[in-house]
């Protein structure tokens, strides 16, 4: 019956407060369903639905809600009952959502919540933005390594419902130090000896990451090792929380979106295109436009240098767009290959000789493709007196640039990686810029250089 309902009948069900139904509608199908059929209500609605659902089935659906519909209920509800919500939800999303509230509300909030809750809270919001530990959650199973498989299990029961994984076991000593780690595959499968303990079966040898260390390592840690969570530890080796692979989903489709809108000189937006306002939408964008701007000026500059030279040679003037486009072509691949394989770990800053090498090579391979190509096309539109010279000004100048722009758009990025900043703020439009100025240099300077000859 759910998957047939309708936006209208559902409103109905409100208007008559039919509880019976808004509660089987709550609990039929799976919690992103039951959020997705309620897309089109006011938070105010989507609040009241949800009151006709067991409190974790209530957080559950909240959890898929948009982001925008989440804070205008937590901003607007009754504190008490948004405090019994916010208990329910995951560590690591509740103190997301409260980052984003009015401190005051917050505050509130916090003054309701139970005192565990509480402390956990102020606990993971103390960790920078961007941090492990800002997106680790502390809902997890831990165990000692002297209990036994049965003891373990009986254990596991307990913990389960308040914990949001049980794909690993954690084992700790006395102060929370991470001993190792039990599979619950381990566990079931140690089933016919319920003797053996826990630190019979563990695994010793773990992947963990640090509290203090980047959301993007902690990332490229789970994909590297195909884990489904890893362990977040202190200084001390101390057992923190855990970084799941639905969060890890999370920060890759963040950075993603991320480092698309810096490479086309974006400033990156801090919500969903149509949630962000369109003063805020254009100024993130003309900010940077206007940089680009100023810096086609220069290109303006050192093109107006040369109006002597082009007045001397007028068929120069016809292979401007064809040289400079060529140049930034060629450094945009570069910089868009040197920042992926920043960002997936594929290279290191230790690893900046071999990408120079590389991209050295590489560029004289293309650019001797291209001025071939250019040699052909200089024969077919060139001015009408063809020497050895003029027809060696094209193809030598293309060599050079898209040898230039490779180079160029490899060294930026890894710059910009040792300063400290992100590689993704030398976008493609940047790059392209740089290599504009430096194709033209290069163009006027080749053709002065061959054609000084003829005259």
């Amino acid at each position: 019956m759910v998957n047939t309902l309708y936006l209208p009948e559902l409103r109905e069900m409100l208007a008559a407060d039919d509880s019976q139904e808004l509660r089987e509608f709550c609990s039929a199908i799976h919690p992103a369903g039951t959020a997705d059929f309620m897309d089109g209500l006011t938070p105010e609605e989507s609040w009241r639905v949800l009151q006709h659902a067991d409190p974790v089935v209530r957080g559950e659906i909240f959890h898929y809600f948009d982001h925008d519909k989440q804070l205008a209920i937590l901003s607007s509800q009754d504190r008490q009952e948004i405090a019994e919500l916010v208990a329910n939800l995951a560590a690591d999303d509740r103190v997301d959502l409260l980052n984003e509230l009015d401190p005051a509300i917050v505050q509130e909030l916090l003054a309701l919540t139970p005192s565990e809750v509480r402390r956990d809270i102020l606990r993971l919001s103390a960790y920078p933005e961007g941090t492990a530990g800002a997106v680790m959650t502390t809902d997890i199973v831990k165990l000692s390594e002297a209990l036994t498989v049965r003891q373990g299990l009986a254990e596991v029961s307990r913990q389960a419902e308040d914990v949001e994984t049980i794909y690993y076991l954690y084992i700790v000593d006395e102060s929370d130090r991470l001993r190792g780690l039990v599979s619950a595959r381990q566990l079931v499968s140690a089933m016919g000896k319920p003797d053996t303990t826990l630190g019979e079966l563990m695994e010793t040898e773990l992947v963990t990451v640090d509290a203090d260390a980047t959301q993007e390592e902690a990332a490229q840690k789970v994909a590297r090792y195909d884990l489904l969570a890893i362990p977040v530890v202190d200084e001390q080796h101390r057992l923190l929380g855990i970084i799941t692979y639905d969060d890890v989903i999370d920060v890759v489709r963040e950075e993603a979106t991320r480092d698309a809108q810096q490479s086309a000189a974006v400033a990156p937006l801090d919500s969903g295109y149509l949630t962000t306002g369109l003063l805020e939408l254009g100024w993130k964008r003309g900010v940077w436009l206007a940089l680009l701007f100023f810096g086609g000026l220069l290109t303006a500059a050192a093109l107006r240098t040369y109006d002597e030279r082009l007045v001397m040679w007028p068929w120069l003037i016809f292979f401007i767009p064809l040289v400079i486009s060529s140049g930034g072509n060629s450094g945009n691949q570069s910089a868009t290959l040197v920042i992926t394989a920043l960002t997936t770990g594929d290279i290191k800053m230790a690893d900046w000789l071999r990408v120079v090498r590389r991209e050295f090579v590489v560029g004289l391979m293309l650019g001797g493709l291209l001025g071939c190509c250019g040699l052909a096309v200089f024969w077919l539109m060139g001015p009408e007196t063809r020497t050895l010279q003029t027809a060696a000004v094209l193809p030598l100048t293309l060599v050079l640039v898209v040898l230039c722009g490779a180079l160029t758009g490899s060294i930026l990025p890894l710059i910009f990686q040792r300063l400290g900043l992100d590689p993704a703020l030398m976008s493609n439009p940047f790059v392209a810029g740089i290599v504009d100025i430096l194709g033209l240099l290069i163009y006027m300077n080749v053709a002065l250089l061959l054609l000084s000859q003829v005259r």
